[in-house]
């Protein structure tokens, strides 16, 4: 888009006219145009010269990128909302990973959309059997956000559940539970043990979700494909009132106790806009897109 601006003031043989440059431009004018455009795509402008610099600046700019419910947001994740800081500045502060509530949740702002996403750690989440080593693990990784994950060995009664309380702007989201069959072995990305996989063939995993006004989805999928980090989606909520909290719960369990089950890594639980489920599927980290058996709702 620059290149194409710059181009109406530069004559056939390549040098520039005498006619008005994008320089002459007034900073509000030029603030009009580009707050129609995604945030990278401001600061890609920002380059051309000082008016564009300028505009890219403007409050009003970046008011309409940001979820209309940021002063809520802000105040959630830091505990006040800073008063010296521009628009620009909160929208780029919002797009880093900012953990709360003990350092076991992190939520930002996807960089081209404005959306809201978050993660749950999995010492954020509520684990039958965590305490005991002869069950569990935790595992250093740079595979994770949180540089750590927790690690099934065996289990007869595998139950994890969670829940968060958050001012999500209006809009439609998604959960998931991030997971892998096979040991993570510590800083090495990619290395991976399946050789303690087993019992997930055998019962599929229940997935439930309960949302605010006593909305509950729940369905069955088999985890499957050791050695692959997978996105197994848990279900959907809506947010129509910003200015409140929306409370969620939601848990994974395969609780029947006539065979053991282990060597599942668990990272984390993801919430972000359903929009974002298609480039989940597009490289293939997502599972369970369809209930394989009933859903059930209720109001």
């Amino acid at each position: 888009m620059g290149a194409s601006f710059s181009a109406l003031f530069i004559d056939q043989d390549g040098v520039s006219s005498s006619s008005p440059c994008l320089g002459d431009l007034p900073e509000s004018c030029v603030a009009s145009i580009i707050q129609h455009l995604d945030p990278p795509e401001i600061c890609k402008l920002a380059k051309l010269n000082r008016a564009f610099s300028a505009a890219s600046w403007a409050d009003f700019v970046w008011e309409s990128k940001l979820p209309p419910n940021y002063h809520i947001i802000v105040h959630k994740i830091l505990g006040f909302v800073p008063q010296n800081l521009g628009k620009r500045d909160i929208y780029t502060r919002l797009c880093r990973p900012n953990t709360f509530d003990g350092g076991t949740k992190k939520v930002w702002l996807h960089k081209s959309t404005g959306g809201v996403c978050m993660s749950i750690s999995s010492k954020g989440l509520q684990i039958t059997g965590i305490d005991d080593r002869r069950y569990w693990n935790h595992i250093p990784t740079n595979e994770s956000r949180f540089h750590s994950i927790a690690y099934l060995r065996q289990i007869w009664w595998f139950e994890v559940n969670g829940e968060v309380e958050f001012p999500f702007p209006v809009g439609t989201y998604s959960v998931f539970f991030r997971l892998q069959l096979g040991r993570a072995w510590g800083f090495g990305r990619g290395i991976c043990d399946p050789e303690q996989v087993h019992g997930w063939d055998i019962k599929p995993v229940r997935f439930q979700l309960w949302t605010s006004g006593d909305k509950h989805s729940t369905w069955e999928c088999s985890l499957s494909e050791a050695g692959k980090w997978f996105h197994y989606h848990v279900g959907d909520f809506n947010v129509e009132n910003p200015s409140s909290s929306t409370k969620i719960k939601l848990s994974m369990s395969q609780i029947d106790c006539t065979h053991t089950k282990g060597g599942l890594c668990l990272d984390s639980v993801v919430i972000c806009p359903s929009a974002f489920r298609e480039r989940l599927e597009h490289k293939g980290f997502l599972k369970c897109t369809k209930p394989c058996c009933r859903m059930l709702h209720s109001i």
